[in-house]
């Protein structure tokens, strides 16, 4: 991370095919936040379960547009952008 809120950030997508029929994406996600003792509570009291509820959700979407052809739209919609 060159710049933000958190003293550092990382966020990767591992994808993983399982027996020719699906793709497994996990999610890996670390952060620290800024600020010494005063960040590591607020990470206890509610960021890590904030971004924890950000990336299920998140990802739930990226679920259902993949499974359900509306990433058709959305490569429609940045080809027009892009252009």
């Amino acid at each position: 991370m060159l710049t933000g809120a958190f003293k550092s950030f990382r966020h990767e997508h591992r994808f993983e095919a399982i027996a020719g029929e699906a793709t497994r994406m996990t999610d890996v996600f670390q952060f620290t936040s800024p600020l010494g003792i005063l960040g590591k509570l607020a990470d206890i009291l509610f960021l890590k379960q904030y971004m924890t509820h950000l990336l299920l959700e998140r990802n739930r979407v990226i679920k259902e547009v993949a499974e359900s052809g509306k990433w058709q739209e959305v490569l429609a919609i940045e080809k027009r952008v892009v252009l």
